[in-house]
């Protein structure tokens, strides 16, 4: 079945309070580029990626001038052959960065597309046995008052969350560390407890907060230092004394390789719509699996749920603060600490574009 056309928007979409962390500083608002494909047959899939607030029109023109008019005609069941296809279109530009959100973009369209088309849910395709994945809620909290974090966790126990996530990377470590105790103090031991530094140390500082927080019954330490370091991660790992989790900022299956053969990470961590999309995901999850351990996600937890549901090694769905709640028809049900992949066809995400059309960006 032909793809018939490709239709591409960009989008600045308020958040409901303004979030934070150790790099990005204060965010108000993300950038949603979003791509819809539609087959000779009329059936549209469904496709997105963002950014945290810069950067979101060099993707949109990459899909809209390259990759749109690339894969009109092509056949809309041969999602594999049609991401290798993009990638070595934009091959000699990109290796990553906004290349591979664009080819995310793109690539979650056509596979929400062939789902539809054959009539199953998305995690159904790619084999799941069981919808219900493990989910933890992922604050971005670093500059949130003590009194703030402990409302927002309050909150998310009411939500139903067995698992919590904060960040870390405040200018005083001391500060991170009493912030973290009393968070544990509030949940108790046997709570798992995450902590994210985005990125903010230095290994050596790492490695010094790792063993300053690890009393505090960590689960996971994530994104101590800048993903370029590959032997940093490996030393915070095995000096540090909480397992690492991290990939975020990993935009091609081959980071996610030299990482785990350095056993620089416990917990890879793809994030489907900045690493090129469901077929490098899935694939990412299957390397994981090779190397014995559990994948997990970051953001885009509508979509992630199906692939977490999809793989035998899941680890915990991050149900994350970027959140599309008030565009879309119905967002992510969760139940006793574990969010519900959608039985409906596609990866059953469906957008309110009418919502969505006020924060329609221009250039």
């Amino acid at each position: 079945m032909k793809i018939e056309s490709v239709d591409v928007g960009f989008y600045n979409v308020p958040l409901p309070v303004v979030l934070s962390d150790s790099t990005h500083g204060d965010i108000s608002s993300f950038e949603l580029i979003t791509v819809r494909v539609t087959s000779e047959n009329g059936q549209e899939g469904v496709g997105y990626t963002y950014t945290p607030g810069t950067g979101g029109a060099g993707v949109y023109a990459l899909i809209d001038k390259y990759l749109a008019k690339h894969i009109v005609g092509k056949d809309c069941f041969s999602v594999e052959s049609l991401w290798e296809e993009m990638w070595w279109h934009l091959h000699y530009i990109g290796r990553g960065g906004a290349v591979s959100f664009a080819i995310s973009a793109v690539d979650i369209a056509l596979w929400d597309l062939k789902a539809r088309c054959l009539n199953l849910p998305l995690w159904k395709l790619l084999g799941g046995s069981s919808n219900e994945v493990k989910a933890y809620a992922g604050g971005i909290d670093l500059q949130f008052s003590l009194d703030e974090l402990k409302k927002q966790t309050e909150g998310f126990l009411d939500q139903g969350f067995r698992a919590i996530k904060m960040k870390v990377g405040r200018q005083l470590l001391s500060d991170d560390v009493s912030r973290v105790a009393s968070i544990r103090n509030m949940l108790g031991d046997d709570f798992p407890l995450l902590v994210d530094a985005n990125m903010g140390w230095t290994v050596d500082e790492a490695i010094v907060a790792s063993k300053a927080l690890s009393g505090c019954g960590v689960f996971w330490l994530e994104e101590p230092t800048i993903p370029d370091d590959v032997e940093g991660h490996a030393r915070i790992a095995s000096e540090g004394g909480i397992p690492i989790a991290t990939g975020e900022n990993f935009h091609s299956i081959y980071d996610f390789l030299r990482f785990m053969k350095a056993e620089a990470v416990s917990f890879p961590e793809p994030d489907v719509c900045t690493v090129g999309g469901i077929t490098v995901w899935m694939k990412v999850a299957a390397l994981a699996g090779a190397h014995n351990l559990p994948v997990t996600s970051h953001g885009v937890h509508d979509i992630t749920v199906g692939l977490l549901a999809a793989v035998p090694n899941a680890s915990y769905l991050e149900v994350h603060g970027f959140n599309l709640d008030p565009y879309i028809d119905k967002p992510l049900e969760l139940r006793n600490g574990f969010a519900i992949a959608s039985d409906r066809v596609g990866h059953g995400v469906n957008m309110d574009w009418e919502a969505l059309e006020r924060y329609r960006a221009t250039f």
